[in-house]
């Protein structure tokens, strides 16, 4: 099926008690067993089955499924949140005294875990310069255990050689790991170019409505774990939380999800609620056509920012002249996602005056919604970071980053219009002193 027919159909018929077209939401904590040997198999892994929603729950099932088949993945599993799924992956896949190799252009939270937090953990995270394969195969060292990109960067918009990242990865025997966030598997499915693992927030995009958090992490089932058993023993020795189950003898090529669900999302809890997930089916039925007038409108909106003399600069990988112009045709098909960024003549003062006046534009952090939304990066989600880490990352003090949404082209032109007439304006003062 192609993708538009995955996003209504895949992982669901009808409810087999009721023949219900509409996905139920299963608001449970627990499923009862059959006998006292039921529930030991259960918590043995011996058999499928559900025992706790906190491992699994048939709504949130039916969401992997779905986001599985969209990427062309084995499997996929949901968290609450896409951070909380950032974080799991990393733990499943890097032990404490290894590391991992990143690009610079992250999201900002993302950034955090990974320069902040797993440091405490023992995780090191070595950042290259920037996203040139090159760059980043020179960190790769023997204790790396996963090579990692954004395959469009947030706020940046960078496109990263999937291919090239792919031939690094498997000559050194490590995962990649791909977040596809921001172009979705309707614009492209990095499995597809040799990617290992995806990471989705299904906040954004996916979800498309902004009232609704979710992550998932999908497992191609292609990595040779068992060839790789030294880098790899959380998953090919035996574990004896589970009396000695080893993953990747037990669940074969889905063992990455296997181990994440059986040992993080059962023990650290970061779970989608069956409320949530359903909510998040309803926004993935609609995606494809979203992202349609997303990437028309963000084209639209690029052009009309790029001939504007009030505007400084704009980066849109839909122009020509971007240096990431080719990867665009050759990974989006030459679809440029929404998410963009510009600078305003005047710098930061004229940045915020323009954000300020702002109507149709939604102020706010979140990206990926129905809705228009707008961003001050350094002062909100890229915050935490120096200013050089900043500008790794691809923005600058006057940066405004647009979330363009699905509204009428000329309304948010207009909005736009009004808002650089505000920004660009003669302060009253200085009009009186001519």
């Amino acid at each position: 099926m192609r993708p538009e027919t995955i996003a209504l159909h895949a992982g669901y018929e009808s409810d087999p008690a009721t023949k219900a077209v509409a996905v139920p939401i299963y608001q449970t904590v627990a499923y009862s067993f059959d006998s006292a040997a039921h529930g030991a198999a259960l918590f043995d892994l011996e058999v499928e089955g559900y025992r706790y929603t906190r491992i699994g729950n048939p709504t949130n099932a039916v969401l992997e499924r779905r986001i599985a088949e969209l990427e062309g993945g084995l499997d996929a599993l949901t968290m609450s949140s896409g951070q909380a799924a950032m974080y799991y992956t990393v733990l499943n896949l890097v032990e404490s005294g290894r590391n991992l190799v990143s690009v610079p252009q992250l999201y900002g939270t993302t950034h955090t875990l990974f320069a902040h937090i797993l440091p405490r953990l023992g995780i090191k995270v070595k950042f290259a310069r920037s996203d040139n394969p090159v760059e980043l195969a020179a960190l790769i060292d023997a204790d790396t255990r996963g090579l990692f990109c954004e395959m469009v960067g947030n706020p940046a918009g960078n496109i990263c050689d999937l291919e090239a990242l792919a031939v690094i990865a498997q000559r050194a025997g490590i995962p990649l790991v791909v977040d596809n966030t921001v172009p979705t598997p309707i614009l492209i499915r990095p499995i597809d170019f040799g990617a290992d693992i995806i990471v989705h927030s299904l906040t954004k995009f996916l979800g498309g409505h902004g009232t609704t958090l979710g992550g998932a992490v999908v497992d191609s089932g292609r990595f040779p774990w068992r060839e790789h058993a030294a880098r790899y023993p959380m998953l090919t020795a035996p574990d004896p939380s589970y009396h000695g189950l080893v993953y990747s003898e037990h669940y074969g090529a889905n063992a990455f999800l296997g181990r994440m669900r059986s040992v993080f999302q059962r023990t650290m809890g970061a779970v989608l609620s069956p409320f949530n997930a359903f909510l998040l089916l309803q926004g993935v039925e609609t995606v494809s056509l979203r992202v349609e007038r997303h990437v028309e409108n963000a084209r639209r909106v690029a052009e009309f920012l790029r001939a504007d003399a009030r505007v400084a600069s704009v980066s849109y990988v839909g122009f020509p002249d971007n240096p990431y112009y080719e990867l665009c045709q050759k990974y989006l098909g030459g679809r440029a996602c929404s998410l963009l960024t510009f600078a305003i003549r005047g710098g930061y003062d004229a940045g915020t005056r323009f954000y300020d006046a702002l109507k149709l534009f939604k102020r706010l952090v979140n990206l990926g919604d129905a809705k228009s939304l707008a961003c001050h990066p350094a002062s909100t989600t890229h915050r935490q970071m120096s200013p050089e880490e900043q500008r790794q990352a691809g923005i600058g003090p006057e940066t405004i980053r647009l979330s363009v949404g699905i509204e009428h082209i000329d309304d948010i032109i207009a909005d736009l219009d009004q808002a650089l007439c505000a920004a660009t304006r003669p302060k009253a003062s200085a009009v009186h002193e001519r």
